[in-house]
């Protein structure tokens, strides 16, 4: 793969940000795309290991070394039919996934793995620019009927893989738009939500109907879709946040992260926010609670908001800088990273806890806070306190939803309160209703939402007709 020699030869390069002082300013992508012939060089970089690791790093089996090469000779349309081969959406993976095939990759062994997120998304922006990308219509439909309910990108592939096996397929979603934490979620300056707009126009024209502002289990019943439809799909998102019920958290000021990022992504798109509380930064001392992509993204906005200052306090310790790669490669480490948002002037603050919050009039002010020792007990003597005009909770998410679908349909869960479905068929115990994504696996990433949304459609397809040709 690549240039036999080409690792030995080349040194790793990226893309780059633009200065943290410029874009602060504004909520686009900033981004600096790097030109072909530059993501030639790096794709030439991809050895010819054996057995490629960065397979087994990447969730939705994208063909990696293959790519690679392609993009090296400057076949691009070429390299691009073979990302999409295994991808409905790679230019959302090559901006927001954490790349763990490079955290598998072979020349991560002396940390300079080839640059796969980068090479990815160029082969599809590329796409896009010359227009290669078109609408992939059935030649003929089977007469079955699915519903798809959460537009997220599990939900999204699910329901594109099904329209083009000839299926009618319906995608419901409770909001304006499509895209989930996507759009609701990630904030502009990472993915900018044209991108997400044109997939869901591609999907369209291949036959998906799309129907926005409906929320089932208000608007329209799960029973109403389980017997009008020849299968349901669930596929929305892990939506209850972790709480932190201490002393205070009923002060004003106090808010959930997925309270706060969406709203300022509506504004973005010039969405009406509704009757809800506007939750804004500007001019306050932050602190954010959770070391998670989606705490750096609650300090990025924050900061873009005008806030005086951003802290972010993490309840685990701080991890190396530098993992054993003996003991680590090819899996995801645990090591000291720093986001894009982080770097923009952040504090940040591990083995902390938080005790309880002050405020007067209702509102908050500070935190009582304690230091841990490394077997996250409070060490004594180290309480302190952090000055707070706003406090977000970004500590993760426990499961879905269950008040609405969910509880109508009785559907069985899990432990952690999943929806239960293995990954051979996808299927729940209440047959004709599948389920797929963060609703069935728990808070995840993007490339497993999609790996899993590919999956089931494969998995609804075969139980519809008995056969599939859907990729698994």
């Amino acid at each position: 793969m690549g240039k036999v020699t080409g690792f030995l030869e080349i040194d790793r390069h990226d893309r780059k940000y633009q200065p943290a002082g410029d874009r602060v300013r504004h909520y686009n992508e900033f981004l600096v795309p790097m030109d072909h012939r530059e993501v030639s060089q790096q794709g030439a970089r991809c050895m010819d290991c054996g057995i490629p690791y960065c397979h087994n790093g990447c969730p939705v089996n994208n063909i990696i070394p293959d790519w690679n090469d392609l993009a090296y000779k400057g076949k691009w349309r070429e390299a691009l039919e073979v990302l999409h081969s295994t991808n409905n959406f790679p230019e959302f993976t090559g901006r927001i996934c954490p790349a763990p095939c490079e955290e598998a990759c072979t020349l991560n062994i002396d940390d300079n793995p080839v640059t796969i997120k980068t090479i990815e998304c160029t082969i599809v922006d590329t796409g896009w620019q010359k227009g290669w990308i078109k609408p992939q219509i059935s030649e003929q439909k089977t007469g079955k009927r699915i519903a798809v309910v959460g537009a997220g990108p599990a939900g999204m592939a699910c329901a594109q893989q099904l329209a083009r096996a000839g299926h009618d397929a319906l995608l419901i979603e409770k909001n304006a738009k499509v895209g989930g934490l996507l759009r609701y979620g990630i904030p502009d300056f990472k993915m900018e939500k044209h991108i997400i707009d044109r997939r869901a126009d591609q999907m369209v024209a291949e036959g998906v109907e799309i129907r926005t502002n409906t929320f089932v289990g208000k608007d329209i019943t799960a029973k109403e879709l389980v017997e009008e439809f020849d299968a349901v799909v669930f596929s929305g998102g892990s939506e209850k946040g972790r709480d932190l019920p201490v002393p205070g958290r009923e002060l004003d000021g106090i808010e959930y992260a997925m309270d706060f990022l969406p709203q300022q992504n509506r504004r973005n798109s010039d969405e009406p926010l509704g009757t809800v509380k506007p939750i804004l930064a500007g001019g306050k001392d932050v602190v954010v609670i959770g070391g998670g992509d989606t705490g750096s993204d609650c300090i990025g906005t924050s900061f873009r908001q005008g806030a005086i200052s951003v802290t972010q306090l993490e309840i685990m310790p701080m991890p190396p800088e530098h993992p054993d790669k003996g003991t680590t490669w090819p899996f995801w480490p645990q090591k000291y990273r720093t986001s894009s948002s982080q770097a923009e002037g952040a504090e940040r603050d591990f083995s902390v806890a938080t005790k309880e919050f002050h405020g007067s009039n209702g509102q908050v002010e500070k935190l009582h806070l304690v230091r841990l020792d490394e077997n996250m007990k409070e060490i004594p003597g180290s309480d302190f306190e952090l000055k707070a005009d706003l406090v977000l909770l970004a500590m993760g998410f426990v499961h879905p939803v269950h008040e609405g679908m969910i509880n109508e349909l009785n559907v069985e869960r899990d432990e952690r309160g999943n929806v239960k479905a293995n990954t051979d068929d996808y299927q729940t115990a209440i047959p004709k209703l599948f389920a797929a994504g963060d609703m069935r696996r728990g808070q995840s990433l993007v490339v497993w939402a999609i790996r899993e949304g590919r999956q089931c459609a494969r998995a609804v397809d075969e139980f519809l007709m008995g056969e599939t040709v859907l990729p698994r």
